[in-house]
């Protein structure tokens, strides 16, 4: 679980960084390059936290229990990497006044679809 937890959050890693060199560039025709690039890192931020504190509350978990009881462990922790999002993304709106919101959806979107693809691929390359 380790070693695929850190993979899928190499690959975040990397979508938000281009995501907020892109917003950079982008954004910085109209003077808000630096704010878009924060913004885009607070969103895919977000989402590597989330995705952390899911992995924390899944490591040490083994298969040899019941089915039921692994589903409740999944939810539960899916559940926990969306408080921690919407709680860091809550932060981020309340604390931060130059937010660019184009630019958090964005890394966050970008993080998000990346995580998914990830962990798809990785699954995929682990079963052939």
């Amino acid at each position: 679980m380790d070693a695929l937890l850190a993979r899928v959050i190499k690959r975040q890693v990397l979508a938000t960084l281009v995501v907020a060199g892109l917003a950079f560039v982008v954004l910085g025709q109209y003077g808000i390059g630096l704010h878009g690039a924060f913004s885009a890192l607070a969103g895919g931020g977000s989402a590597i936290l989330g995705g952390l504190a899911a992995g924390m509350k899944l490591k040490g978990k083994t298969a040899t229990v019941g089915a039921g009881s692994v589903l409740v462990n999944i939810l539960i922790a899916e559940a926990i990497k969306i408080a921690v999002i919407a709680i860091t993304l809550l932060l981020v709106f309340k604390f931060y006044d130059k937010l660019v919101p184009i630019a958090l959806i964005a890394g966050l979107a970008a993080a998000a679809v990346v995580s998914g693809a990830a962990i798809f691929a990785i699954n995929e390359k682990n079963n052939a």
